[in-house]
């Protein structure tokens, strides 16, 4: 088995192990507490996690947050606030961006690795080491730190680790890896999902994938949908796009389990359409684990 095909397999038990850890956590001030207008930022699959965590937030009445590419944080812009997703705790953008921040707000940094130079670069740490990777690929880092955030809010049961250990088992959806382009949709908190999904299929199996909010792919993408195309949604669709997308000839997936152990079933397919085309997913093109500017 590859890297990321064995981590892939660990994410429910990693997530009951958030889960815990996030009970933990309550009260400790580092996460952020009721109220606090918060920026959550990452790099790659970090920042469509970061996205997924602001909309789950803020719709929970937690507190105005926003998500953004490390790199393209807005400089003018306060926060109480900061909290960097970094699996490596060495990607350059994410320790440029903690430095300017220190002092005009506080920050908190969710890593898998603390023995890097994220451990002074942040106000706040919370380690999820046994989340770690030695793939390039991310998969059960992603998902475990969503788990951890969901879990602070309250928004975390035990069937969402039901629901990812059928996502392990259970058949892709009939017909899905004879595609030949894949689009994946979203709604609120599951629009970072969906952007993650396609990343995936990108880096793993050299995809032609697309990601949008479920609301706008009738306002012009769907213009692509053919009968080689999927087009898999996360969580409840709008009213009428599963049928449009039938009658384009395109395989509509209805995502049936909890989106996050939807993505799980994504991250499959992912490794599927490797497989089907001699790729090593360990090895994805062009690619390293973290993103170490020249000079830093």
């Amino acid at each position: 088995m590859t890297f990321v095909q064995t981590e892939l397999a660990s994410q429910p038990a990693n997530w009951s192990r958030a889960a815990e850890l996030a009970d933990g956590l309550r009260g400790s001030g580092r996460l952020p507490e009721t109220g606090e207008r918060t920026a959550v930022v990452g790099c790659g699959t970090s920042y469509y996690m970061a996205q997924a965590y602001a909309a789950l937030r803020e719709g929970a009445g937690e507190g105005e947050t926003d998500a953004f590419a490390a790199s393209e944080f807005p400089a003018g812009r306060r926060y109480d606030r900061v909290v960097a997703l970094t699996r490596s705790g060495t990607t350059t953008e994410v320790l440029h961006l903690l430095a300017a921040a220190r002092g005009t707000a506080r920050t908190t940094a969710v890593t898998a690795d603390p023995e890097t130079p994220i451990r002074s670069a942040a106000d706040d740490l919370v380690v999820l080491d046994f989340a770690d990777e030695q793939s390039v690929v991310q998969t059960r880092f992603a998902t475990t730190a969503l788990t951890l955030f969901r879990a602070h809010l309250g928004l975390h049961t035990e069937s969402v680790v039901a629901d990812g250990e059928r996502a392990l088992v259970e058949p892709l959806p009939e017909g899905i890896t004879d595609c030949g382009q894949f689009t994946f949709l979203g709604r609120g908190w599951t629009v970072g999902l969906a952007n993650e999904g396609a990343l995936k299929m990108r880096e793993a199996a050299l995809a032609w994938t697309e990601s949008y909010p479920a609301m706008e792919y009738r306002h012009g993408p769907i213009s692509i949908t053919t009968e080689s195309t999927a087009t898999w949604m996360l969580g409840p669709a709008p009213d009428g796009l599963a049928e449009q997308v039938g009658a384009t000839g395109g395989l509509w997936v209805a995502g049936e389990l909890d989106p996050l152990a939807e993505l799980v079933r994504i991250q499959r397919l992912a490794l599927a359409l490797a497989d089907a085309r001699g790729l090593d997913p360990d090895r994805p093109r062009h690619l390293t684990r973290s993103v170490i500017l020249e000079g830093e």
